[in-house]
């Protein structure tokens, strides 16, 4: 069993820094895909940005140039640096890890428990 454990959240103000962190534990797994989502309330949870293990990555419209994904191998970890922040990024950002265990090669879809991102103006 794997679980994702998210920190890093918290109040900022428009134009700061927070830096988000997801680290996967367990044992004997392979992590290809690491992704952040969040969700606004009442919406469904949208992309930010992912990273392979080659770490190419993807970013969401709404964040290039202001958000980096970033990701640790050795430490099954990643990490979301997120600058400029404004008042529209408020919502709970989700860590995401697509995790399979060699030599099986279904990929299952694993989840972080959430973390709150607020910005106030």
């Amino acid at each position: 069993q794997v679980q994702l454990e998210e920190s890093g959240g918290g109040l900022v103000q428009a134009g700061g820094s927070l830096r988000l962190s997801c680290a996967a534990s367990g044992s004997n797994f392979r992590i290809r895909l690491m992704g952040w989502y969040r969700q606004f309330p009442g919406k469904q949870r949208d992309l930010v940005a992912t990273i392979t293990d080659g770490n190419s990555t993807n970013y969401a419209d709404s964040v290039k140039g202001r958000f980096t994904i970033s990701r640790d191998n050795t430490k099954n970890t990643v990490y979301l640096q997120m600058n400029s922040l404004k008042p529209e990024d408020t919502a709970v950002y989700y860590c995401s890890a697509h995790i399979r265990w060699p030599p099986q090669p279904n990929e299952y879809l694993y989840w972080g428990q959430g973390t709150q991102v607020t910005v106030s103006s």
